[in-house]
């Protein structure tokens, strides 16, 4: 979702997890598509298969996970949304445009 939404906003972004699935979860697909968000190509990835190097910053959604190795900027500290109900996706993806707004302020 966060991947999807910093490309949106012009931003140049690559998201990972620490445990992936093995598909993005269809509610996340709906909550960026009711926005008009191109969901195209999106798939989960892992932290550990991602170049982390070159990056102007890197922010942890949070999640209840640490990741110890990178040089986390900011946590956003959200939940995830995952097997929860719509309203939670649609939460989610809007703290997200929030938080990607005040960057680019």
């Amino acid at each position: 979702m966060a991947e999807a939404l910093a490309r949106h906003f012009g931003h140049e972004a690559v998201s990972a997890g620490t445990h992936p699935g093995s598909t993005v979860a269809a509610n996340t697909l709906t909550v960026l598509e009711e926005i008009g968000v191109n969901t195209d190509g999106l798939r989960p990835k892992s932290v550990d298969d991602i170049e982390t190097e070159g990056w102007g910053m890197i922010i942890s959604m949070g999640c209840g996970v640490e990741c110890p190795m990178l040089p986390i900027a900011e946590d956003w500290g959200l939940e995830d949304p995952v097997g929860l109900p719509m309203d939670v996706y649609r939460s989610t993806r809007d703290t997200i445009i929030e938080n990607l707004k005040r960057l680019s302020a």
